[in-house]
């Protein structure tokens, strides 16, 4: 195999391996080490030895982004207020995104989900129930015997079920959201918003330290909305309102100049009534949305 020809095997498989890697690890840059640092593996191997290119590609970069996810446990300890996965203003996957099972694989209550399982589980359950890929493919993937990753995925899938995160919520009902949401922050009252707030809805910000935000969750209905009317109203009135789909889900951006200064994005359940509300003040999290 060329260099040429090994530069367009590589290239088939690309997409692909940011899409898994981006679930994976939760932000961009990440992701992009990983495929990175998977081509680089894979260019210096002895490929003419290599039956599969496309599984031995999955493999590496799948147990990177294990290795990299067993790293990132420890430096989260000590993150300042609350992690959320980067804001992606993109598709990552070309045909297969209008899938239901991949659309709702990008929003940001799913990708938090997936943070609390272990690595191998991640992985497995990623491999199975959104890639599609065989449990004995998995199995060679991972160094485990087929039994284990089935019960690697029964575990993560049980999670799952339990949070509710695989389901799309119509977009109507998104835009609904957001122009309640608006009409909060320029002063018109929250009793629109309110009618479509689940009682247990909760709102977690991230800031990474660097900027303003909450720097713990804020739990209940009236707490939330307290928080819109004293807190965001007066912070955001003003800053130019961008409603942009972000992790598959309508969300918003809000702008000053040319720069974010925050990224929104909202958890549904299954009724349709906001579960969650995610804002995004981390500078490093926002330069590419």
């Amino acid at each position: 195999m060329t260099p040429s020809d090994a530069q367009d095997v590589f290239s088939t498989r690309q997409r692909f391996l940011f899409s898994l890697a981006y679930r994976m690890l939760g932000t961009r840059a990440d992701a992009e080490d990983a495929v990175q640092e998977t081509f680089l593996k894979w260019r210096a191997t002895d490929r003419g030895a290599i039956d599969n290119p496309a599984a031995w590609l999955t493999q590496t970069c799948t147990n990177l982004c294990v290795d990299m996810l067993r790293a990132a446990y420890r430096t989260r300890v000590e993150y300042v207020g609350s992690w959320l996965p980067e804001p992606i203003h993109a598709r990552l996957d070309d045909t297969p995104e209008s899938r239901l099972e991949l659309a709702s694989s990008l929003t940001t209550a799913f990708l938090l989900m997936l943070e609390r399982l272990t690595p191998k589980e991640r992985a497995a359950y990623l491999l199975h129930e959104i890639f599609d890929t065989p449990y004995p493919d998995i199995a060679a993937t991972l160094g485990m015997q087929e039994s284990a990753c089935r019960k690697l995925v029964s575990r993560a899938r049980e999670a799952v079920e339990t949070d509710k995160v695989r389901h799309v919520t119509p977009v109507a009902r998104q835009q609904e959201l957001l122009g309640a949401f608006r009409a909060a922050i320029d002063g018109a009252g929250t009793e629109r918003l309110a009618a479509l707030l689940a009682d247990d809805v909760c709102i977690l910000s991230d800031s990474g330290g660097k900027a303003s935000a909450l720097r713990h969750e804020l739990l209940g209905k009236q707490a939330v909305l307290r928080f819109i009317e004293r807190g965001l109203q007066r912070f955001w009135h003003g800053m130019e309102w961008v409603e942009a789909d972000i992790n598959n889900t309508r969300g918003v951006l809000l702008r000053e100049g040319r720069t974010a200064t925050a990224a929104m994005t909202f958890a549904y359940d299954e009724k349709g009534s906001v579960s969650a509300i995610y804002v995004m003040r981390n500078p490093d999290k926002l330069g590419r949305v």
